[in-house]
């Protein structure tokens, strides 16, 4: 590891800065703001497009669904790609692959079948991507509190590019075509690659490849994964909050119509959430360290449900943007449970580990609000949210119990480098 990017093993005294400090890094982070860019850009540019193709809202709506569900055939099926290549190559080739994509859409005549195909082999592959990113992260940052940091940074980016995706696509389709749109999604995955290609060093991969089919191999590592229990644990804490938090964000459209809110405030609410998670994950990050966060991972994993029983009263619209607000806060929980989790997997799963914990936030949030429809079909919406809190309470208690009764539990302590200030901040 070069003078520029080694990081101190605990990551004490550091903050963003220490992050962007680090040159491979602000490389990941440029290029991921261009990808994250181009995945919303392209979704809302395809949607509009299938819309006038077809007059279908359904159809239209399934170019969104069609970017959740090929999350845990990508997760589970190909997620030894990131230990079994070399971890750039993996991102650059997902980046190019996305562009191939997105430009095939482009084409004239392309029948809807097809783009939505198209929609499914891009979304397949973003769990190996997203999971590759976050395992080079340890090599990029170290396994201390800037690896904690930079995922934050991530995440900040995620949530801020769909409020800005969004409101870009928008705008451009108000003066271009949908084609036209794809086309500029098209320039920012070759952008990312570009980035990722120059931008980052290449690394071997971590795991020896024994020539074993890829699928199997990616199952054999999923099982190895589930069967140690501190991991088994720690997914749990990764994918049961989100799944009753987005109850709430599932429901906004029917609630803002229960209350004959204009569209303007659908949106205002829409925006709550995302709004929340970037603030608490700067302050967080910000303001406190390593212990610090650990300390309030499971409390505010807690915590992040308890907004949502406020819809229990019906809030009118300014209470109900404090509970978005309030429950996209509870994202802080994810610092603490990040600096957990990378010292429990070992070096050579970590890969694996990351896409499918990629993969299964993804489907537990695709679960989540498609049970929450379904209720919402026979149960009055707001109390469908409240609901949704107070299971979310117990269920969350349930796995934190799993996680302080996992401590000190995982089989495998080799290939794993543990350093003695991240073992400590375990729960």
């Amino acid at each position: 590891m070069s003078s520029l990017d080694t990081v101190p093993a605990g990551g004490r005294g550091t903050g963003y800065l220490a992050v962007f400090a680090v040159r491979e890094f602000r490389a990941v982070f440029a290029a991921h703001a261009l990808s994250t860019l181009g995945v919303v850009v392209s979704e809302v540019a395809l949607s509009v497009l299938v819309y006038r193709l077809t007059g279908s809202p359904l159809l239209s709506a399934l170019t969104f669904a069609f970017g959740l569900l090929p999350y845990v055939l990508g997760g589970t099926l190909l997620s030894s790609v990131a230990d079994r290549f070399p971890a750039r190559r993996v991102l650059v080739v997902c980046d190019l692959l996305c562009a191939a994509c997105a430009a095939l859409m482009v084409l004239p005549g392309m029948p809807v079948a097809v783009l939505l195909a198209l929609r499914c082999v891009s979304a397949a592959v973003a769990p190996v991507f997203q999971g590759t990113r976050a395992s080079t992260l340890s090599d990029i940052l170290g396994e201390g509190g800037l690896f904690v940091l930079g995922r934050s940074v991530i995440r900040i980016v995620g949530q801020s590019g769909q409020l800005a995706g969004f409101g870009v696509g928008g705008l451009l389709l108000t003066v271009v075509s949908p084609h036209a749109v794809l086309m500029s999604a098209v320039a920012t995955f070759l952008a990312s690659a570009l980035l990722l290609r120059f931008g980052t060093r290449r690394r071997p991969a971590r795991a020896a490849t024994d020539g074993g089919a890829l699928v199997s191999d990616s199952l054999s590592g999923m099982r190895r994964l589930l069967a140690d229990r501190r991991i088994r644990s720690l997914l749990l804490l990764c994918w049961v909050p989100p799944m009753f938090v987005v109850v709430s964000e599932a429901l906004l459209t029917s609630y803002a119509g229960a209350l004959a809110l204009a569209p303007a405030a659908l949106g205002l609410l829409m925006c709550g959430m995302p709004i929340g998670a970037i603030l608490s994950e700067t302050l967080v990050g910000s303001l406190l360290g390593p212990r610090g966060r650990a300390r309030l991972t499971m409390p505010v994993a807690v915590l992040a449900m308890l907004p949502a029983v406020g819809y229990a009263f019906e809030p009118s619209l300014g209470w109900a943007l404090v509970c978005q607000i309030l429950t996209g806060c509870g994202i802080a929980y994810t610092l603490g449970l990040d600096q957990w989790f990378v010292a429990a997997v070992p070096e050579e799963l970590r890969g694996r580990a990351m896409t499918l914990m990629t993969a299964g936030l993804m489907t537990a949030q695709g679960l989540g609000m498609t049970l929450a429809g379904a209720v919402a079909e026979f149960v009055p919406v707001h109390q469908v949210i409240a609901g949704g809190g107070v299971l979310g309470v117990v269920c969350v208690s349930a796995v934190l119990w799993s996680v302080r009764a996992s401590r000190g539990s995982s089989g495998d302590g080799r290939g794993r480098r543990q350093p003695r200030a991240v073992t400590a901040l375990d729960p």
